[in-house]
């Protein structure tokens, strides 16, 4: 095993995200695995390549701001050493000489001898200048969110444009905040209080949601290392995905269809509100991930989820009328989640272009699903009116058969049966939710 630390492993990460378009939190957990990083190694390989990947446009700024030679022109691999040094000097506290130092010291290591004065020089200016930075131009404009938080510049017209600037602005600096990590108990095999104890008794700090009970909030951590997991005394689900279920009205002895459910959250939320008592078919359109949601109802003790392959957009005759709750948790942008997965404020707006009308196909599909009098549950992890409210209007428009529900949980009140979850507001990732209504 060839020997990386910190940096180089974080080098690493970068390089693969931007020519794979891989996740770099799943890209980082292999890296830090194949190469045993210490503890200590780990976390700022994992902090750099984060870091450096919520805050490109920020980073970008400031190197063609002292920089002679501008980003656009800079070897990629050097334009990713410059940004992890940008990123340590500004936002870590790791004394300047050893964040230039280490960086010309990685550049020559990879090979770039005539870059590292380059790279010298541009982060010396920065340090020295580190306590009066140039201002982001034009401020109160898209441009300026865009760049002040790292977001496409699409993103932000659009959200600036629908929402207002201060809205916009909330929105794009929780993004940037550290993620938190969010468990439900597994009230089949231990109570709520139970656990709370068993997390006290591990010294392990958290905090519980104001009106999901069994919803606890912890500061990130090793999911495998919490206490009960083995067990299966929680499962991973946001806030917000758990009280989708909630609002979807689950009761025990219910037939059940989640159509889009890798890796599960809804049906395993689904199947504890029951006690385990009714039946669950989750369905996805790739078999491998059915494999995960299989593995982890195994784990929980629920024994009423059955799989199946299916693709939502086609209709299964057998299926028709049959279910009294049919969840379709449609694919989606995932603007909701940046806080999560950074890598998606980079999407291209042509990217996500295709998916209104996916996602109205595969509600009208779904919705023959529904007996009269059930519940169709469209959901998203996307705060985009395009994806959201546009796509229920347009399917209540063409179904006169289905109707909005409102709804009331928490402090929500949803006249119009949708919702949409921010995270600067709801404490939650972002999320949307639609309750409708069978009629006929």
């Amino acid at each position: 095993m060839i020997f990386i630390n910190a940096r180089q492993a974080a080098l690493i990460a970068l390089e693969r995200c931007r020519r794979e378009g891989a996740w770099s939190g799943r890209v980082m957990d292999e890296i830090i695995s194949k190469n045993a990083l210490e503890k200590r190694d780990a976390a700022l390989a994992s902090k750099l390549c984060l870091g450096v990947i919520q805050n490109i446009s920020l980073c970008e700024f400031y190197i063609d701001f002292y920089s002679s030679v501008k980003c656009n022109k800079l070897e990629p691999k050097v334009k990713d050493i410059l940004m992890m040094g940008v990123y340590q000097l500004i936002f870590l506290d790791i004394p300047a000489r050893a964040a230039v130092n280490e960086s010309v010291v990685l550049c020559k290591k990879c090979g770039y001898e005539r870059a590292a004065g380059l790279v010298n020089a541009v982060l010396r200016r920065i340090a020295e200048n580190a306590a009066q930075l140039p201002d982001i131009p034009n401020v109160g404009s898209a441009e300026h969110l865009s760049i002040k938080y790292s977001h496409s510049q699409w993103l932000a017209e659009k959200l600036v444009t629908e929402n207002g600037y201060e809205h916009t602005e909330a929105f794009f600096s929780c993004n940037n905040n550290s993620a938190a990590l969010t468990i439900q108990v597994n009230t089949l095999k231990i109570s709520v209080s139970e656990y709370k104890t068993l997390l006290s008794e591990a010294g392990i700090n958290f905090k519980e949601h104001s009106y999901l009970d069994g919803c606890i909030i912890l500061n990130g951590g090793n999911v495998n290392a919490l206490p009960g997991f083995a067990d299966g005394y929680f499962y991973v689900q946001d806030a917000a995905a758990r009280t989708a279920v909630e609002i979807a009205g689950v009761k025990s002895g219910m037939r059940i269809l989640d159509a889009c459910s890798a890796p599960g959250g809804k049906s395993f939320a689904s199947a504890i509100k029951m006690g385990n008592s009714g039946s669950i078919l989750s369905c996805d359109i790739h078999e491998k991930k059915l494999g995960l949601v299989r593995n982890s109802a195994e784990r929980l003790g629920i024994n009423i989820i059955s799989t199946s392959a299916a693709d939502a957009r086609k209709n299964n005759d057998s299926f028709n009328g049959a279910f009294d709750l049919v969840i379709a948790d449609v694919p989606c942008s995932g603007i909701g989640v940046i806080g999560k997965k950074p890598e998606i404020r980079w999407k291209k707006e042509s990217d996500i272009a295709s998916l209104p009308d996916i996602q109205l196909d595969i509600l009208h599909n779904l919705s023959s699903y529904v007996r009269c009098g059930g519940t169709l549950l469209y959901s998203t992890c996307t705060v985009l009116t395009e994806e959201n409210e546009d796509v229920v209007r347009s399917f209540l428009r063409e179904k006169d058969n289905f109707i909005a529900e409102p709804f009331e949980i928490g402090n929500i009140r949803a006249e119009n049966g949708m919702y949409c979850f921010w995270p600067h507001i709801d404490g939650c990732d972002g999320f949307f939710a639609a309750k409708l209504k069978r009629i006929g």
